[in-house]
């Protein structure tokens, strides 16, 4: 079966596994997101032998999935061509337990018969070091196990083992409880705890989503992309990785193929300004210890692009050579190169990201004078760099320009410095940084506008359009009614727009152009849309971007604008972030409806 991006996404914040459309565990890696697949088969080409968990049924004619209500519990449906029909439903554990979060390194399933007599074949092909088939060690009466250096693995059943051993088909008579988790005895009954874990997990998540703040339109795209979000979070430290996979190509044989298993800084801000918009603090208290240690190891010097999960620093890039990539694309990379890559925006973005801990009442930690003189250094680096070249938001490998993002990005860490010195009433240092951000603005204003072509170029030295320029919007750096942002804005709609789609920019870069739409620059389109007054099309147009969505209602980074068809690594946190803000910016508020 040709692999697709059709998936669906479990997991606890501690691991995530990707369910296809025929029920099969396809990705998931351990013991973390970034860690070694256990699950390898959407990296593994055509046909794959191995890197997956079926659990199929005979003579199968339909097929059909669902997620439990407000969660990520998902629920997949066979039915046979006699009428039989089995429920399968999978999990990653995740609650509450003697006062601390219970997230282990496991999944779950609970096959189920539903009508007639269903039989089944389960065919769990594990595997490690980046595609090499697990090897089955002895196991017991009621497990198999499958060691491996970075992990071993146990799979406790209730189903007959031997018969799962090899891959044998049987009538599926009664439930059936499979636990894959850590080398280790499972205590008590495992179909009763196994019962529990699901009604608990499936508690805490809805509690979770109740008390998210909501708008009246699409709510079910806005839950869904936040539940996803929370995913994406390494509950132990806070880091928010940028998505699940790694090496899904920007295009058909594009060689963009990036490992997106970590947190960078810039795409873990927009995931928490989106889900601080709907009230999910627990993810911004978590990021922001998270970004404290990053900044007090930088001891006041270079913040890299992206770090580990776990903060750290080196994340080497290489190619696995075992796996041939997504539908045969290849090359599979490890590690990204990136965090060696100057980017100048991410010290905007952590100042971004703090600046609400100094003002909202609500949170747990507010932050107090030690916190703003650790970011202090932050924006000195801000003041320093911002008109200095870098890599810039796209992370072009062989060349720096001076990019107007990231020194609006460096503006606005200055600017809400000040606003944090005034929060803290600390008046002096309010208006040093306010003074700052008034240069930087001078400086950036006449450094990027073009007279001759009106508009605002994506660097200081040429007359480039970048999508990312739109962004002075949301930044406050300009407002839609300035000139200079509407005719900008449409100068990028000239030469991006393809359709409903925009692209990130529409000239060569290390790989050659562009062929694919980069989903996230869409919703910042369809913002600004809204914003300068054309809200029926902006509306049209996130209409169009809900039906690009997969079956889980989820997208990824890229999307072919001709054939409709999505690219690059999945679920992407930019794509899910462009789908909530867009709901609550364009949604009627619930006034028109109570």
């Amino acid at each position: 079966m040709t692999a697709t991006l059709d998936l669906w996404p479990i997991g606890n914040c501690q691991v995530s596994a990707l369910v296809d459309a025929d029920g099969r565990f396809v990705w998931g890696c351990v013991p973390r997101v970034d860690g070694d697949p256990l699950f390898s088969a959407l990296l593994a080409g055509e046909a794959p032998q191995t890197g997956f968990w079926s659990i199929d049924i005979e003579d199968r004619v339909e097929t059909r999935q669902q997620y439990l209500r407000n969660t990520p519990v998902l629920v997949t449906r066979h039915r046979d061509a006699n009428g039989g029909e089995v429920e399968i439903v999978d999990f990653c554990p995740y609650f509450r337990r003697n006062g601390r979060s219970y997230r282990p390194v496991a999944f779950a399933r609970i096959v189920r018969p539903l009508a007639g007599s269903p039989r089944i074949t389960v065919r769990l092909r594990p595997t490690q070091e980046w595609g090499e088939p697990r090897q089955i060690a002895a196991g017991g009466s009621n497990h198999i196990r499958f060691p491996a250096d970075a992990m071993t693995m146990r799979l406790t059943t209730t189903a007959p083992v031997g018969l799962v051993l090899e891959e044998r088909t049987f009538r599926l008579e009664q439930a059936h409880t499979f636990f894959l988790g850590p080398d280790e005895s499972f205590a008590g009954d495992l179909s009763a705890t196994v019962d529990q874990m699901l009604t608990e997990t499936t508690a805490e998540w809805q509690e979770w989503v109740r008390g998210l703040a909501i708008p009246v339109e699409w709510q079910d795209v806005v839950i869904r992309s936040a539940i996803t979000l929370k995913l994406c979070q390494h509950e132990e430290t806070g880091a928010i990785v940028a998505a699940m996979t790694t090496s899904i190509p920007e295009h058909a044989g594009s060689q963009r193929n990036w490992d997106y298993r970590y947190c960078w800084i810039r795409d873990a801000y927009y995931t928490v300004q989106a889900l601080n918009r709907l009230g999910a603090l627990d993810v911004l208290e978590s990021y922001l210890a998270f970004l404290r240690n990053i900044v007090d190891d930088a001891k006041g010097g270079h913040i890299q692009p992206l770090y580990g999960v776990l903060g750290e620093p080196e994340i080497e890039e290489r190619e696995a050579a075992q796996l041939t990539g997504y539908r045969g694309m290849g090359p599979v990379r490890v590690g990204n190169a990136a965090y060696s890559q100057v980017q100048h925006d991410a010290y905007g973005q952590i100042v971004l990201c703090n600046t609400q801990a100094f003002i909202d009442q609500r949170l747990l930690r507010m932050s107090g004078l030690s916190d703003f003189e650790a970011l202090e250094k932050v924006g000195e680096r801000a003041w320093q760099l911002f008109d200095q070249p870098d890599a810039g938001l796209w992370e072009l490998r062989t060349r720096q320009s001076v990019h107007t993002y990231s020194a609006a990005m460096c503006w606005a860490a200055c600017d809400r410095l000040g606003n944090a010195a005034a929060a803290l009433h600390l008046d002096e240092r309010s208006e040093f940084w306010g003074q700052r951000a008034a240069a930087m603005r001078a400086r950036i204003e006449s450094a990027a506008w073009r007279e001759d072509t009106q508009r605002m170029s994506a660097t200081f030295e040429g007359d480039d359009l970048d999508a990312s320029v739109i962004q002075l919007l949301d930044l406050r750096f300009l407002t839609p009614d300035d000139a200079r942002f509407t005719s900008t804005l449409a100068a990028i709609e000239q030469g991006l727009r393809r359709g409903s789609h925009m692209l990130r920019y529409a000239t060569e870069d290390d790989f050659g152009l562009p062929e694919t739409a980069f989903n996230v620059c869409t919703f910042w389109l369809i913002e600004a849309l809204h914003l300068t007054g054309r809200g029926s099309e902006a509306r049209a147009l996130y209409e169009e971007m809900l039906a690009r969505c997969t079956k889980a209602g989820l997208l990824s980074e890229d999307i072919d604008p001709v054939t409709g068809e999505l690219w690059g690594n999945y679920p992407q946190t930019y794509s899910l972030v462009g789908l909530i803000n867009c709901a609550v910016l364009l949604s009627k508020p619930w006034n028109s409806v109570r």
